[in-house]
């Protein structure tokens, strides 16, 4: 019986864990004390981590390798990209490669080697002080400041005019590195695709929507929009010199871009599991399970990929933005399950909890999948949606004024979510 080294799971790895066992696949899972009770009990067996920095997710990969020897290893998440790739290079075991792992992790490194490769990026500076910032960017605003290592936009922000951008550079150094980009103007979206051996072996693109400047939270992903051929052959282009670029060799790679007046331009990358459900939407639209192919590479075993190029479907994540303050009631919740193309819903928010304002993934109250026949039903069902899941938000009395015991439903699409 092969057996894999799972390298972090959290929350949404679970399906890694149901592939395996379908697969009939024994697995170690490397994971924190917070994540024992739920995961534990679906791995052969567990080992924990002391931290959650890449320096103790490094130890205790290489401390499991050693005790149960695995046939392959996978990596979840980004703090656990580096402790994979040490883990597969001592092994000889596949994976995206040393190379690719370590520019994925770090923005600063992916702009000097795509640079290097000729591939469409926006401008840049890593910036070593205040006024070099400043000097960078003063004809160029608005501009985007990100930290070299971050994931779910953390961080990431855009920049208006100067007096801003002195507030965010002395907020931020000498105490970590930070990159300003130009600010890309186009739609966003991502690039998913399998590598084996170095070769693509299967791609999607998915459409993204965010909340905009200044945080660019992201709020969906639908699968399988629509593009014309001409487009489709820059995006697969790109993402095929990204690869060659970062010499992946095994793996998923998640290419985020905005489609620009010039075409594709690369924003990030990762040689991770993407977040966001992302991986759920792949499945819903292509009809296929791409946790079980990523164990399968892993593993070097037969990987089972969609019969048709194009999609069978069109699925799609969304993830509810309500606005900010103590909640009276949630509206809409049996509504929304009895939707004939609403596949799985996810709400934490209750009664008497408060919402904070919206300005991190960290803060999202949910989530609701779709699969949909073709776009435009996937589209009204997600419109839908947005209209049956409100809240009722209590009137909180201001400090001179007596309690009124009012309150007003309102959408989740608010502009007072912020």
């Amino acid at each position: 019986m092969k057996e894999l080294l799972l390298i972090g799971a959290g929350y949404m790895g679970t399906p890694y864990l149901t592939a395996a066992e379908r697969l009939g696949v024994r697995v170690t899972v490397v994971e924190s004390a917070l994540h024992r009770d739920r995961l534990a009990p679906q791995a052969d067996r567990f080992i924990l981590t002391e931290g959650t920095a890449e320096e103790d997710w490094a130890a205790a990969a290489t401390a499991a390798a050693y005790s149960c020897e695995p046939d392959g290893v996978l990596g979840f998440a980004e703090p656990q990209v580096i402790a994979a790739a040490l883990v597969q290079d001592a092994l000889d075991v596949p994976g995206p490669s040393l190379h690719a792992a370590v520019i994925s992790r770090n923005k600063a490194l992916q702009r000097g080697c795509f640079a290097t490769a000729g591939l469409c990026q926006p401008k840049y500076l890593i910036v070593p002080d205040v006024e070099s910032g400043l000097s960078w960017a003063r004809n160029r605003y608005p501009v985007i400041a990100k930290p070299l290592h971050s994931s779910g936009s953390a961080g990431v922000v855009q920049v208006l005019d100067e007096p801003t951008l002195v507030a965010v550079l002395q907020s931020r150094l000498p105490q970590e590195k930070v990159l300003l980009e130009e600010f890309l103007v186009g739609t966003e979206y991502s690039w998913e695709a399998l590598i084996r051996s170095g070769e693509v072996i299967f791609e999607n693109v998915t459409a993204k929507e965010t909340t905009g400047p200044p945080d660019f939270v992201e709020l969906a992903h639908v699968g399988g929009p629509r593009m014309s051929g001409a487009d489709m052959f820059t995006i697969d282009s790109l993402g095929r010199g990204v690869v060659a670029a970062m010499r992946v060799q095994t793996g998923i790679v998640h290419l985020e871009f905005r489609m620009t007046a010039d075409g594709p331009a690369i924003v990030e990358v990762a040689v991770r599991t993407p977040g966001d459900y992302i991986m759920d939407v792949i499945a819903l639209t292509h009809r296929f399970d791409p946790y079980a192919a990523l164990v399968a590479m892993a593993l070097d075993l037969p990987v089972a990929l969609p019969s048709a190029a194009t999609p069978g479907a069109h699925g799609a994540s969304w993830f509810p933005q309500f606005p900010a303050g103590r909640v009276a009631r949630v509206n809409g919740l049996d509504a929304l399950h009895a939707q004939p193309w609403v596949a799985d819903v996810k709400l934490k928010v209750r009664a008497g909890e408060t919402i904070a304002a919206y300005s991190s993934s960290a803060q999202r109250v949910g989530h609701v999948l779709f699969q949909a026949p073709d776009l435009d039903e996937l589209t009204a069902a997600m419109e839908l949606a947005r209209s049956t899941l409100t809240v009722d938000l209590v009137d909180e009395p201001q400090p001179s004024e007596p309690a009124l015991g009012i309150s007003a439903s309102v959408s989740p699409s608010s502009s007072r979510s912020g």
